[in-house]
């Protein structure tokens, strides 16, 4: 059958009408995929959200359980004089009070400036920082017995962390009598490293740009 132009005439608005759907639900579709994907993407994101709570919310518990655990032994780190500031007077305090108390012969010390301490047996700290300061004593004794009891009150007494590093003893009186207890027949001259634990500074918030 062949059309003329009056029959094109008569269905040109049929055309027009039929394209104007054709487009109309090609961008429906299109809309209804993008619709789709959007919502894919959404649902991802909240699976992601919830994922990433579950992991807060256990490690939550966890960090809970650890610091349940650790913190009543940190607190006596803290009292004990080794997380925090140094004790210099606490130090020379106790030093003397021990030194007394022995009934040894005199004693001269000396501290040195605090300084970063970096010892093979302690390797990761957690971002705690170890610090030293140095002290140096000179001490005339009977016998060399007198700097390990010195040494061993310091440490009995439980409120500071020192490290006898190096001693050295030289002889005063070579022909000394040990019973003689008004002369000291030996000197030592003795380091100690007396350690302090720093807390991690503290994360500033980024500002918001």
């Amino acid at each position: 059958m062949k059309l003329n132009k009056l029959d094109w005439q008569k269905l040109q608005p049929a055309i027009i009408a039929l394209i104007v759907v054709i487009i109309v639900v090609s961008g429906l579709i299109a809309l209804a995929y993008n619709f789709s994907i959007q919502q894919e993407q959404a649902m991802q994101n909240q699976q992601n959200l919830l994922n990433a709570a579950r992991q807060r919310f256990q490690s939550s518990g966890i960090e809970k359980a650890t610091i349940t655990e650790y913190l009543p032994k940190y607190q006596a780190l803290i009292n004990k004089g080794f997380v925090g500031e140094e004790r210099r007077l606490e130090w020379v305090d106790e030093l003397r009070k021990q030194h007394q108390a022995l009934k040894l012969f005199s004693i001269k010390y000396s501290i040195g400036l605090q300084e970063p301490y970096k010892p093979s047996f302690a390797t990761n700290l957690g971002g705690f920082i170890l610090n030293r300061s140095v002290m140096t004593l000179d001490l005339d004794m009977l016998h060399e017995e007198d700097i390990l009891q010195l040494t061993e009150a310091l440490s009995k007494k439980n409120k500071e962390v020192f490290m006898l590093r190096d001693c050295e003893i030289t002889r005063l009186n070579a022909g000394g009598s040990l019973s003689n207890q008004l002369i000291a027949n030996l000197h030592a001259k003795c380091e100690l490293d007396w350690l302090t634990l720093r807390e991690p500074a503290p994360i500033q918030p980024t500002a918001a740009p």
